[in-house]
């Protein structure tokens, strides 16, 4: 999924939960975050103090720069959740490990991530913590029957348009992405297709299946699933009972899916922003924002930097530091990360970098 979904759509979500402004215009600048933390390392201040922080995503999250991408340590906690096969802990798909490793939709892996998240929501950071896995719980959906490292599972072929005809546009795109073996990594083989809610398109798979995607219901169920999650954590209660998206919403948010049709990610979520401020939706009109670096940023707001790249730089320590929404995200990543491959995928057998 793409700005639109990520920032938007889990805006919309967290409003319709009952979340005020405030509290979900963290959780959808979070949840979109994960796209944009492209940094690791350690960041020092004047005073001598230290930060060390993990990245969750590359510096261009594009199918071409396949040596970054095939680093297991972001795609596969923060992007492809592993699915185990739509099975619980302690059962195994039948095959191979791969087969641990697809993702799946609203799996029992991506539904213990959840209780998780919202079991320690007590944490100075658990809104953070919440952005996040809102943004690898709705992945499960956009990509679900792929994996996060290199292999021919993830290989697609005769790609066909909603119509099940030939989708030329994209097979001639592609002509230009074919170095060596890199293209079976994550959903590379059918580039953004995955991502963009209004697509409906198929494909041919690496074990020769004939795979029929309709992303408008695929994301529907999604949004509909991240709302009753964000309703269970203001509860508190992982196993509350309650409802999704309210019916008039609903119906508005399919609507918006099916008819908001560019390409470009960016200019999807022009038109999610525009829908908010315009009072489409229950809870009234608001204006929400997302600078990713640069001034206005969380992260200039954090180290009064402006600079779109990062430079071996000491930066001016100042104690509001310590409460900033920069550095509570990081600790959410850290946090997550460390859930996800220490804690969760090995309950399902599954041991990763």
């Amino acid at each position: 999924m793409q700005i639109d979904f990520h920032h938007g759509v889990t805006y919309v979500c967290a409003r319709l939960a009952g979340f005020e402004h405030p509290a979900a215009s963290v959780i959808a600048y979070a949840a979109q975050y994960v796209d944009d933390a492209i940094n690791a390392g350690t960041i020092r201040f004047d005073n001598g103090a230290m930060f060390d922080r993990i990245s969750s995503a590359h510096k261009m999250l594009d199918y071409r720069n396949f040596q970054e991408l095939a680093n297991y340590q972001v795609w596969i906690p923060f992007h492809f959740l592993p699915g185990n096969g739509g099975l619980p802990a302690g059962q195994d798909p039948g095959g191979t490990f791969i087969d641990k490793l697809i993702c799946c939709p609203n799996s029992y892996v991506a539904q213990e991530m959840v209780r998780e998240c919202i079991l320690r929501q007590d944490a100075a950071y658990g809104l953070y913590r919440l952005g996040i896995t809102m943004h690898v719980y709705a992945d499960t959906w956009a990509h679900q029957g792929f994996a996060g490292v290199n292999h021919r599972v993830n290989e697609a072929r005769s790609l066909v348009d909603g119509d099940g005809l030939p989708d030329r546009a994209l097979v001639n795109r592609l002509k230009g992405f074919f170095i060596g073996e890199a293209l079976p990594l994550g959903h590379g083989a059918v580039l953004s297709n995955p991502d963009k809610p209004f697509l409906r398109w198929g494909y041919t798979n690496g074990r020769g299946e004939k795979i029929s995607r309709d992303n408008p219901k695929d994301f529907l169920e999604a949004a509909d699933c991240l709302c009753r999650v964000m309703r269970r954590y203001r509860s508190g209660d992982p196993d509350a009972t309650v409802p999704g998206l309210p019916e008039p919403d609903k119906a508005l948010i399919a609507t918006l899916f099916q008819t908001i049709t560019d390409n470009s990610g960016t200019m999807r979520h022009q038109q999610w922003v525009a829908a908010i401020a315009a009072g489409k939706f229950s809870f009234g009109p608001a204006g929400i924002t997302y600078i990713a670096k640069g001034k206005g940023s969380w992260k200039h707001e954090a180290l009064g930097t402006r600079d779109e790249v990062e430079r071996n730089e000491i930066y001016h320590y100042d104690p509001s530091f310590l409460t900033s929404h920069w550095k509570l995200f990081h600790d959410a990543l850290q946090a997550h990360h460390f859930y996800i491959t220490h804690e969760l995928l090995p309950r399902y057998g599954i041991c990763v970098a």
